[in-house]
């Protein structure tokens, strides 16, 4: 509700893709720029702990938000600023979120499942809170999905404390944050699998950037509509990318999900082209519909095979990494792309992000034999005498031979 809110709000105050590519880049920046100290934390302290923490900032953040509009007083800077805010704070909170997943978790066989349910609950909020803000917006304005979304981290706190999480053994070691960062930059790099996959997902993230930022400007000006439509248009995408956590949760194991990604990006790339040439309401819902299913198949396919892969004491510096990939990557295709949307149009540059999303498929397909030997050697290494893929299989306690290439 509250992005959906941010960004009506900054269309609202300026009538200028440009200012909304340079709102979500300065909320986003931080994110690319903090993740890897943030991965080095969440690898040597209690992800539990930086989680309440950023939890209780987030929520002051979203409060300032609703007062300025409720009184008044909101001006563009003020988003731009408290946009900088959340994303130092969101910097800390995802990468910690991320790893914490797997401290939640008694069996680790079912990571997988764990990753697909975390993406159903995570989209299916998407489904319902893009439509509740875009009617909040229409009759009340911006400040209650504000103030809701601050009220809502009291929620999440609370359940933070109920957790009882097992004790883990966390590093002793004095923290060097320069040389945990290289040696987790290094361990990436000499992981094709890991390596290919983060590369793909820039790409697509750079690619996605421009559907999240022109979607207000696409509801207003292409399909002549107001929030309500915009709202309509997340929504939709919602539904698909819960659609994409539902397939994705009834699975078992990792065998196909490299061509699944590979698929995947090709829909997505269709589906700009699509959007583009889009002048109706209820076909631009349906390829919004398309779009976040192809997404979320995407992201979360790819998010499970490094998950599975990863050696659980570099954890949270390559889910940095990861993050660095998909959300510190958006920040800079915000403003790049606010800006081409100000010089060619927000349709043309529908066109240009559908085809750079195809050449990062087809990059990323040369790719699929490493990726696909990687899995299988994973699976028989760990388990010698089961001749399995199925993930529920596979021990994560190290990585293969097979990965340091």
């Amino acid at each position: 509700m509250q992005q959906i809110a941010m960004r009506w709000l900054v269309y609202r105050l300026t009538r200028s893709e440009l200012m909304l590519g340079l709102v979500a880049f300065v909320s986003d920046a931080p994110l690319f720029l903090l993740v890897p100290f943030a991965g080095v934390l969440a690898d040597r302290l209690k992800r539990h702990r930086i989680l309440a923490v950023t939890q209780l900032l987030a929520a002051l953040q979203a409060a300032v938000l609703a007062l300025l509009v409720f009184t008044g007083y909101v001006a563009v800077w003020h988003v731009v600023v408290l946009g900088g805010f959340l994303g130092i704070v969101g910097a800390f909170d995802i990468t910690a979120r991320q790893a914490f997943v797997v401290d939640m978790i008694e069996e680790k066989q079912d990571l997988p499942n764990a990753i697909a349910l975390n993406s159903f609950i995570f989209n299916g909020a998407l489904l319902i809170g893009p439509a509740v803000a875009g009617i909040l917006i229409a009759v009340v304005g911006e400040g209650p999905c504000f103030a809701l979304n601050s009220l809502s981290y009291l929620a999440v706190v609370g359940a933070l404390f109920l957790m009882k999480i097992p004790e883990k053994k966390f590093a002793s070691s004095s923290l060097k944050i320069k040389a945990a960062v290289i040696e987790g930059a290094v361990y990436t790099l000499r992981s094709v699998p890991i390596r290919a996959i983060l590369m793909f997902v820039a790409l697509v993230s750079l690619v996605a950037s421009s559907y999240n930022l022109l979607m207000p400007v696409f509801a207003a000006d292409v399909l002549h509509g107001g929030p309500l439509v915009f709202g309509y248009l997340m929504s939709a995408t919602g539904v698909g990318a819960l659609g994409g956590a539902i397939i994705l949760a009834s699975r078992r194991d990792l065998n196909g999900l490299g061509e699944m990604i590979a698929g995947a990006g090709i829909l997505y790339g269709v589906g700009f082209f699509a959007l583009s040439f889009s002048r109706l309401t209820p076909i631009a819902l349906v390829i919004a519909l398309v779009l976040g299913f192809s997404l979320m198949m995407q992201m979360a396919s790819s998010n499970t095979i490094v998950q599975t892969i990863v050696d659980d004491q570099k954890r949270g510096r390559v889910l940095s990494l990861f993050v660095m990939a998909r959300r510190g990557v958006e920040s800079l295709g915000s403003l790049l792309f606010g800006a081409i949307a100000t010089w060619v149009g927000t349709p043309a540059t529908l066109m240009i992000g559908g085809t750079v999303c195809l050449v990062a498929v087809a990059a990323f397909a040369s790719k699929l034999p490493a990726i696909r030997h990687t899995s299988r050697s994973f699976d028989e290494d760990r388990n010698p005498t089961r001749p399995t893929n199925s993930v529920g299989e596979i021990n994560r306690a190290s990585s293969p031979p097979e990965i340091q290439r």
